[in-house]
């Protein structure tokens, strides 16, 4: 009897035990190296299983579309692909207890159903009001993408032909002010200018924030055609000078200004902040080398990447189908792991393999590695300022300011300006090594010698 009395408390105690509900909002801050960056993850329940969305409050993206959510056994996996991300934690009463992963890397986070304030970061730079300019909340149409961009124009007070420039962001979905690692380029960038006699327009990538559309499944040249319809919305301003319209591109932006001013007679001139002068290959191959130098890779552990990453590479630059392409790369990782355990491919994870796969197959990338900006450069006739700084280590100053010029000057450009900036990392900090790691914990958001030199050169431009 006691026997069964017992069985039957456990029986009932299962039955009594409160359904395990992850539906709703999430919140966890992920830290590495220094750096925080808030997450948060909406939970929707459906007839087939969970939908859920990723916001990262601290880069101004919201809603970004987690492409598979499960829960199974109290634990709960987020998968972005577009992004090499997978989340996987356990719940545990009012908390998820988990490992967030990107691109092969693991850092602990947790969840929970708290909201969580965003640090205050001191950032020197970082205009505050009342601003001495004229700013206006903006929006403009792309057509032919059937998108709404919503944007800031800053405009000097007390003139009506002003010169302007629209800021290209770099790769990855970004606001209008650039935002990440806590710093807002975009913004320091456009107060200085604006300040100084210069018009601005920068705003937020397709799918961010306040913009329309799908970043996710854009390439290079479909962001390419949200500037142009910058420029065509500008155009109808009265307040500013149509015949001074500038870009100023970074990272990505800085092969998109050149793709725009090659073809466009309403490019005046164009500014190239880390722009690219090599392939989408090479950057990818060289900027994996010298980051993982930075950062301590023992020297035969780095070439087994190097060599991996090569031949993976090299399969995805070929001509074929997504489907194809997916396929033949799957194959070869599995022979790698098969073949070569001590590789870098036995190291990781299936899971893993399945968001590298996923990642380096997408259209944006396959646009990127066999985009070689060496054509397009030679066709750009309007004047140029290509600048990077020597410790940049994801868009390597060298080789590629030393391809831009040549380029040019191959395609007949007279007025050509190049400068390297000896201490400067990617995002033109002062810094140390130029590693990543460094960006969140570097005050200086944007080298004040160039923002100068931006605005000299730019002026001279009208003279």
């Amino acid at each position: 009897m006691k026997q069964s009395l017992i069985l039957l408390i456990s029986i009932l105690s299962v039955y009594l035990l409160p359904a395990q509900d992850v539906t709703g909002q999430w919140h966890g801050v992920l830290k590495v190296q220094g750096i925080q960056l808030r997450l948060d993850f909406d939970v929707n329940k459906t007839e087939d299983g969970f939908t859920s969305t990723m916001d990262s409050p601290d880069q101004g993206a919201t809603g970004i579309p987690v492409a598979k959510t499960t829960f199974k056994d109290s634990i709960i996996t987020f998968e972005i692909p577009s992004l090499t991300i997978i989340y996987v934690g356990e719940l545990k009463g009012k908390l998820v207890i988990g490992t967030f992963k990107q691109a092969g890397q693991e850092f602990p986070m947790d969840l929970s159903r708290n909201t969580i304030e965003k640090q205050l970061i001191n950032k020197p730079q970082e205009p505050k009001p009342p601003y001495p300019y004229n700013i206006e909340e903006v929006c403009f149409e792309n057509t032919e993408a059937n998108i709404i961009l919503s944007g800031t124009l800053t405009i000097p007070k007390n003139t009506t032909d002003s010169p302007v420039v629209i800021l290209i962001s770099g790769s990855g979905p970004q606001n209008r002010d650039e935002e990440l690692f806590g710093h807002k380029p975009f913004l320091v960038i456009a107060d200085y200018l604006t300040k100084n006699g210069i018009a601005v327009l920068r705003y937020d990538d397709r799918g961010v924030a306040k913009s329309s559309g799908d970043f996710n499944s854009a390439t290079t040249a479909d962001l390419a055609t949200d500037v142009e319809s910058a420029i065509e919305y500008l155009k109808t301003r009265k307040d500013i000078n149509k015949n001074n319209i500038g870009l100023i591109g970074h990272s990505e932006g800085g092969m998109i200004a050149p793709m725009i001013a090659s073809k466009s007679k309403d490019v005046s001139f164009i500014v190239l902040l880390a722009g690219p002068g090599i392939s989408g290959y090479d950057i990818v191959m060289l900027q994996t080398e010298l980051i993982n130098k930075a950062n301590g890779a023992h020297a035969s552990d780095l070439q087994k990447e190097l060599d991996f990453l090569k031949r993976s590479l090299d399969i995805v630059v070929k001509d074929g189908s997504k489907e194809e392409i997916e396929s033949e790369l799957s194959d070869f990782i599995e022979k790698q792991m098969n073949d070569n355990p001590e590789t870098l491919a036995k190291q990781m994870k299936a899971k893993d393999f399945d968001v590298f796969i996923k990642t380096f197959t997408s259209s944006w990338m396959r646009y990127f590695l066999k985009f070689n900006p060496k054509s397009i450069l030679e066709n750009v006739k309007c004047p140029v300022f290509a600048i990077n700084g020597k410790k940049d280590l994801q868009v390597p100053s060298n080789e590629n300011l030393t391809a831009i010029k040549s380029a040019l000057t191959d395609g007949g450009n007279k007025n050509v300006t190049i400068k390297e900036y000896p201490n400067l990392n990617h995002l033109f900090q002062e810094s140390e090594t130029g590693s990543p790691t460094e960006y969140g914990k570097i005050e200086q958001t944007f080298s004040p010698v160039v923002l100068v030199d931006i605005m000299n050169w730019i002026v001279n431009q009208m003279n």
